[in-house]
């Protein structure tokens, strides 16, 4: 196979409204379009002619956060962004260049709406059946330097599933997909160039044995994404969660969220060169049934010793047997105070305890961060911090180990929940030296 990527010269300054078809038309001079020819474009001036353009007087930022759906990552001013297309680049696809002074571009609201407007506009100019790419330009994960990337596409086959054919030495291929319009995008870009002025290109001796696709097939699902969150977002990203899917939560997830739970600050770390904890994690009926009931059991004589009814006690069991009862597993962190120090003094005795309790806390939320980070979801309730030495019997625990509340973990069950409410910080924040002239 020949591939030959033609670029398309003198094309003038696109503007809002330009029949942007009729231009590359023009243009096209003796290169012409034939049969499965592709034609990439910029989106910079699909973008133009659309009509995507709009004040910088506004504010870069301003505009960057209108386009994001959210945010992945900050340092300095760049902001990389998921957009509502489901695409991940800097700034959300804002761009100040290659347009007029005082204006910024914005992504194409629709760009596979785009590349099918202008193969349809293209096609009804030469005949031929063709394919358009809409490009732009996107930075890599874990990769120094830019390449083009395909936002939009039609006419072609943004992937091309290989898996079921074999190689050249007859090995099946199992997980081979290719993102073919990816590879024009890219192809294409050599002759485009960053400052030559060339915005459309024909890339010519394609001839892909697939159905036609769109680039929204490229992004992957969320479900796939191992990726999805840098560690900043994961924090806000996590919610509490009540619900979860009826399936077995992987052990191997579990363990590595212990793990994360035990980087947490240790008391007294550097003297004892110990952990002050335990997690005990309960996965079949049977042991999740006798642990709730333990609690349960306790919970009812002290509800019935603040003269709760009977309507009352049986509401508040039900409503944590919904959670706890109901979630696959449960894990139940034990906290230990035999390395704390020990103090005549009673105020120094709690701060003691209180700093054992608070770095319990930190561990708790590096386990349910590192749920999260692997897909799962959580919800911690208070639930043992009221039976605490029932707890540890019905676990076979010493009676030392108390238990700091219980931890429901599984499969998130439904849609997501919706994004959490932006947090202003500055209400909860106080800088004393910070005096007002």
């Amino acid at each position: 196979m020949t591939i030959e990527v033609h670029p398309v010269q003198g094309l003038p300054e696109i503007r809002p409204g330009d029949d942007l078809a009729e231009m590359i038309a023009e243009a096209l001079g003796g290169i012409g379009l034939v049969e499965h020819d592709v034609v990439a474009v910029t989106q910079k001036v699909v973008s133009k002619a659309e009509g995507r353009l709009v004040d910088a007087a506004e504010g870069k930022d301003a505009w960057v956060e209108r386009e994001s759906r959210r945010v992945l990552a900050r340092r300095g001013d760049l902001v990389i962004a998921e957009t509502p297309h489901g695409l991940v680049c800097a700034n959300a696809g804002v761009d100040a260049s290659n347009v007029p002074d005082g204006f910024l571009t914005l992504l194409p609201e629709d760009p596979d709406a785009s590349a099918e407007r202008l193969r349809k506009g293209l096609e009804e100019r030469t005949g031929a059946s063709l394919g358009v790419v809409v490009t732009d330009t996107f930075g890599r994960p874990w990769r120094r330097g830019l390449v083009e990337v395909a936002i939009g596409c039609s006419g072609l086959p943004a992937l091309l599933d290989l898996r079921g054919r074999k190689d050249q030495h007859g090995r099946l291929l199992e997980t081979t997909i290719l993102a073919l319009a990816d590879e024009v995008a890219s192809a294409a870009g050599l002759a485009m160039g960053k400052a030559e002025g060339v915005p459309a290109v024909v890339v010519r001796g394609l001839h892909p044995e697939a159905p036609p696709g769109t680039a929204a097939e490229i992004v992957r699902p969320p479900e796939e994404d191992m990726f999805r969150w840098s560690p900043l977002e994961a924090i806000s990203a996590r919610r509490t969660v009540r619900e979860f899917e009826d399936v077995p939560v992987p052990r191997d997830a579990v363990e590595r969220a212990v793990a994360a739970a035990l980087t947490a600050p240790v008391p007294h770390g550097s003297r004892h060169r110990t952990r002050p904890w335990t997690w005990v994690i309960l996965e079949s009926p049977s042991a999740k049934r006798s642990f709730m009931e333990a609690m349960a059991a306790s919970w009812v004589s002290d509800l019935r010793g603040d003269g709760a009814d009977e309507e009352t006690i049986g509401r508040r069991l039900a409503r944590s047997d919904a959670v706890l009862g109901r979630a696959p597993a449960l894990a139940v962190p034990f906290l230990s105070l035999a390395n704390a120090d020990s103090y005549p003094d009673e105020r120094r005795q709690q701060a003691e305890r209180d700093m054992f309790v608070l770095s319990t806390g930190a561990a708790v939320q590096s386990f349910m961060l590192a749920l999260h980070a692997q897909g799962l979801a959580s919800a911690w309730l208070s639930s043992s911090l009221f039976c605490k030495e029932e707890a540890a019997e019905a676990l076979g625990l010493e009676r030392r180990w108390l238990a700091m509340g219980t931890i429901a973990l599984g499969q998130p069950a439904g849609e997501d929940p919706p994004p959490r409410p932006p947090i202003d910080a500055s209400k909860h924040l106080r800088r004393p030296d910070e005096r007002s002239v």
